[in-house]
């Protein structure tokens, strides 16, 4: 009564092979062999030196990637630091005006080749230039950093326009084609 009831034998083995749905066509591991198996998935299968190696290409590659989108503009790859409306509002407004800050380093290196010139006179006038450019350089990038951060709170009120005003002068005092992010706006736009 409580007995099971087998097939013939040959009749299991025809059943498995010709109906593939009727189970998994293989034994239960062992528990010993299972735990050896889940081991083995968990061990890497490269050494050290080769996974160091691969982990350094992929981040090599997501660099990359993430720096072509910031070239292109692509807001959610900015740093931190160039984050936000405030942000963009001084890089825009930086970029759509010249300054003294854009043609500092060629100033400055013509400074240095005439402060090798033989001549005292030559000499003289050159350093005597390279003080009055830095005088004038240091005030108009100290009157952009007060522009940029009065009209940022003016356009802004509801964020913090802390730190723009140096943002916007340190972003002036580079090269124009050099400037990360790169500029969105003309010379001469209105902002």
């Amino acid at each position: 009564m409580f007995r099971r009831r087998s097939a013939p034998p040959e009749a299991t083995d025809a059943t498995q092979q010709t109906d593939p749905q009727s189970g998994k066509g293989r034994p239960t591991p062992s528990r010993r062999e299972a735990e050896e198996a889940r081991k083995a998935r968990l061990k890497p299968t490269v050494d050290k030196r080769t996974a160091a190696k691969q982990d350094r290409q992929r981040v090599r590659t997501e660099r990359e990637r993430a720096r072509q989108a910031m070239l292109n503009g692509d807001p959610r790859y900015l740093p931190v630091r160039d984050q936000g409306p405030v942000r963009k509002f001084a890089r825009d407004y930086v970029d759509s005006r010249r300054s003294l800050g854009e043609i500092m380093l060629p100033v400055v290196l013509l400074f240095l080749v005439l402060s090798f010139i033989p001549n005292v006179t030559v000499r003289g006038y050159g350093i005597l230039g390279f003080y009055v450019y830095m005088l004038v350089l240091v005030v108009d990038t100290g009157l952009l950093a007060w522009r940029v951060k009065r009209k940022a709170a003016e356009r802004y009120p509801d964020e913090t326009v802390k730190g723009a005003g140096m943002y916007a002068a340190m972003r002036s005092l580079q090269l124009r084609r050099l400037r990360l992010p790169k500029p969105e706006v003309k010379p001469g736009a209105r902002v």
